[in-house]
């Protein structure tokens, strides 16, 4: 296998064998290789000649090649289930670090936050307050975290093999998504031992998770590609994210902000996660719906915009990781 590279583009010359079939005589049986997009590949049937599998960069700012996930599924599964085996391996307690971190933040913010700043919780008891805010927005940290070095870290995967970087983030953020199945559940019962009922605001949840799950692709597309070229990135995605929390209603109500002013404090997108799981977990207070509304426009032009730029840097991404 060759490399040849100019301003961003390169070419992959892979020497294919072909491997002759003994229950086929008329012909050989050739070892599939996995599409490419743009890809120019040829096969000879007849001859012994190596076959060219050549690898073209997008050829304009909108090919996002979105098709190529799908084929690569199987990869990005492997991918998840690793990184949650790794996780969890060695590990003195287990998957209960999954229940301590929020269950510990809730009573601080309950003790701290709701007992002596005495800050307002529409209604709700403050550990049912601030525990159904942090299950979202723990699993939206984690993600994020996450998502901010599985480039760099998978350098030696990515200058050897063919597969849409873009599987990369991802796994990241599905894998996740057992961590908030797990705090979901102590959510559950937080709210029954303060005898609160799931209403029909609950039939939101899926949306709101497809919200959460977005989000955090949207951001963790822009700081995996970013921490690939600047790797000083990583330092600052802590400070970012703790800055955020705060930035964002989770130690107090979106209702504190004047309401002409709402919308724009929506155009955070962790806002209208952690406003709709508020309401559809307890059903009290009324639908954040243009925080909500303003949340999901601006997760749709941050996802568009991370897709675009994360596409751009994977041309050069085995060239600079």
């Amino acid at each position: 296998m060759s490399f040849t590279g100019h301003e961003g583009r390169f070419t992959a010359r892979i020497s294919v064998t072909l491997i002759k079939d003994l229950s086929n005589p008329f012909g050989v049986f050739s070892v599939p290789v996995a599409s490419v997009m743009h890809s120019n590949v040829e096969l000879p049937r007849n001859s012994g000649a190596p076959s060219i599998l050549r690898i073209e960069p997008p050829r304009g700012w909108l090919e996002l090649r979105l098709n190529e996930v799908w084929q690569y599924r199987e990869l990005l599964y492997f991918f998840v289930w690793r990184d949650v085996k790794v996780r969890y391996k060695q590990t003195v307690i287990g998957i209960a670090w999954v229940v301590l971190q929020p269950v510990m933040t809730m009573g601080v913010f309950t003790l701290f936050f709701g007992r002596l700043a005495r800050l307002p919780s529409d209604g709700l008891p403050y550990p049912v307050f601030y525990f159904s805010a942090l299950v979202p927005w723990a699993y939206f940290s984690t993600a994020l975290q996450s998502c901010t070095n599985v480039v760099v870290d998978h350098q030696r995967v990515i200058t050897k093999v063919y597969f849409p970087r873009v599987i990369l983030p991802l796994s990241a953020v599905f894998s996740g998504l057992v961590d908030f199945a797990i705090g979901f559940v102590v959510l559950f019962v937080v709210t029954a031992i303060y005898s609160i009922k799931p209403t029909l605001a609950a039939l939101w949840l899926p949306v709101l998770l497809l919200l959460a799950v977005l989000t955090a692709l949207a951001v963790g597309l822009w700081v995996s590609a970013l921490n690939a070229i600047y790797r000083d990135v990583r330092y600052i995605v802590p400070f970012l994210v703790q800055f955020w929390m705060f930035a964002s209603p989770v130690a107090y109500p979106a209702s504190l902000v004047p309401l002409r002013w709402r919308w724009l404090y929506g155009l955070n997108p962790m806002t209208g996660v952690i406003e709709g799981f508020r309401w559809a977990i307890t059903g009290q207070g009324t639908a954040p719906g243009l925080v909500l509304l303003a949340s999901a426009g601006m997760v749709l032009v941050m996802l568009f915009g991370g897709l675009i730029y994360f596409n751009k840097m994977e041309s050069t991404i085995a060239d600079v990781v």
